[in-house]
């Protein structure tokens, strides 16, 4: 298993990273000894969007070179472990498991035959300030039933919820999620439906004309920043994630996101793909108006006639493309409104808490305000609230016999806000700790054990995230569709982007979708190719 280990000790961060992943995926083609390799496609960045990328490309019959800087694939996906305690350190919902089950059918494969995708139930449990909880069932009785012990008229008003994200959805996904909008007209055909659906609304705009319950407003509106959105500017097309969640169901991947990275790993090995790890790309090389490879930071060189990046898109435009490139980028960085930053706190326990549900959405004391600290203010406060991951509630190889794996997701500011990490990240684990003890967790404070921690730092140096945004740039209404990166740039014809900071956005539905834009666009280029091709 990959190991990157980021120890916390005396408010420092050490890095230290080991892949054991060398010998059991020995498969792995390596450059050749002239430090330049050869493809016809180059895939930088192997995050869930790269690795699609790289498997449908190599499908279509491409030769295909997928790199990364670190030394394992999966972006931020990524495995940690500590003390016999394993975490995923990426994301750990599924929620739309046939965008996974395409990638092995693309070779005759299926993904039941390497990988279980376990349903859950509840697929989430929220404990809110003052001690309720209400758990977002498998079921809509079960869900009704969890919402009527709180205000029984929001039954009714939850159906409608559901019934505008049916809606939504059948636009916003079906129609809207793996087509390009590299185009302005692609976008205006769909304005009519848009607006028909109030998509200008924000998703606690959509929630709160539906429920009524301060507190199920919370529930229901939470689904945003799990992409990097504040509920209050996020647009309400991001309500689709209600239907979409009840269309397919919430399930986890047993062994882990590792394990799910580990079966893609050997999926692309089979298929063909040359993967490269520890390739840090300096450069996108140009001729012309057209990228012609790349340039890693030790010199190797990579020769493409196709470039997929799965990274950053601010990044790539600021710190990979060459000076005239840099200046045509598609969005101006002062423009530019970026996700929140993630402190993301790991730790293991010598004792189960059996009572702490697999996905936890712990609510602090405030909520619309809160939001604002983050987003707008960019303030570390005092108080906060929390997403914790339980994988030893559905698999216990994640710790020793009678402990427990955790990690807690804590929404802070981004590197635009003025936070002293080297003193914040641990006094916010402390206040993190006591206030679980306080709560969900009695008795964590004597049994927590090999804990350690990522703060928006981390982020920036480790994934070369732009101001450390744990999600690129915001879902907002001007950073959607044809407003966002476009998945093939403007001006360089054979440069695209497979990743959560292009259309049509992040979490793991959106970068796996992004990939299928891509080959859309690559698709719709060979069919003109011919057609250009013919005398006049």
């Amino acid at each position: 298993m990959p190991e990157v280990s980021r120890v916390a000790e005396k408010g420092v961060n050490a890095i230290t990273m080991t892949t054991e992943s060398e010998s059991s995926l020995a498969g792995t083609e390596q450059v050749s000894a002239n430090n330049h390799t050869s493809s016809d496609v180059l895939v930088i960045g192997a995050g869930f969007g790269g690795i699609a990328a790289a498997l449908r490309m190599r499908a279509r019959g491409y030769s295909v070179t997928l790199v990364d800087r670190l030394n394992a694939i999966g972006g931020r996906a990524q495995v940690f472990e500590r003390g016999g305690f394993r975490h995923d350190a990426g994301p750990t919902v599924i929620t739309a498991p046939f965008l996974f089950d395409e990638l092995f059918e693309l070779f005759g494969e299926r993904r039941e035959d390497h990988l279980e995708f376990r349903p859950l139930d509840p697929w989430y449990r929220f404990y809110f300030d003052g001690g309720e909880q209400f758990d977002y069932r498998a079921t809509v009785e079960d869900t009704n039933r969890e919402i009527e012990r709180f205000s029984p008229r929001d039954v009714k008003g939850y159906a409608g919820l559901l019934e505008t994200s049916r809606q939504i959805f059948e636009v916003g996904f079906e129609k809207l999620a793996d087509r390009p909008f590299t185009k302005f007209f692609s976008m205006m055909a769909q304005v009519p439906a848009l607006l028909r659906l109030r998509s200008y609304r924000t998703v606690a705009g959509l929630v709160n004309s539906h429920i009524k319950h301060p507190l199920l407003r919370q529930a229901f509106s939470i689904h945003p920043l799990l992409v990097g959105g504040n509920p209050f500017t996020t647009t309400s097309i991001y309500a689709l994630i209600h239907y979409l969640e009840r269309r397919w169901g919430v399930f986890f991947c047993m062994g882990g996101t590792g394990k799910l990275v580990e079966e893609l790993h050997r999926l692309l090995e089979r298929a063909g793909v040359k993967v490269e790890l520890g390739v840090d790309i300096d450069q996108i090389t140009m001729k012309g108006n057209r990228a012609t490879g790349a340039i890693a930071m030790d010199g190797r060189s990579f020769a493409a006639d196709r470039v997929i990046c799965n990274g950053d898109p601010p990044t790539i435009y600021r710190q990979m493309m060459p000076g005239e490139a840099r200046r045509k980028r598609a969005l101006p960085d002062s423009l530019t409104q970026y996700s929140m930053g993630l402190y993301v706190l790991f730790f293991g326990t010598k004792k189960k808490f059996d009572d702490v549900a697999h996905h936890t959405i712990w609510m602090g004391p405030r909520y619309k305000e809160l939001l604002a600290d983050i987003f707008d203010r960019k303030i570390l406060a005092d108080d906060f609230s929390l997403y914790l991951h339980r994988p030893t509630a559905t698999d216990e190889s994640f710790a020793p016999d009678g402990c427990d794996s955790f990690y807690v997701l804590c929404p802070v500011p981004n590197l635009l806000g003025d936070v002293d990490w080297v003193t914040e990240g641990p006094a916010l684990r402390d206040r993190i700790v006591a206030a679980l003890e306080k709560t969900i967790m009695p008795g964590i404070t004597d049994s927590i054990s090999d804990d350690f921690w990522m703060t928006p730092e981390d982020f920036k140096t480790d994934y070369r995230s732009m101001h450390g945004a744990g999600f690129s740039i915001a879902p907002i209404f001007i950073q959607s569709a044809w407003f966002r990166y476009h998945n093939r740039d403007p001006h360089i014809p054979n440069l695209y982007f497979a990743a959560a900071g292009a259309h049509p956005g992040a979490g793991m539905p959106g970068v796996l979708c992004s990939a299928k834009v891509v080959e859309t666009l690559i698709d719709e280029e060979e069919q003109a190719a011919p057609r250009m091709a013919q005398p006049a």
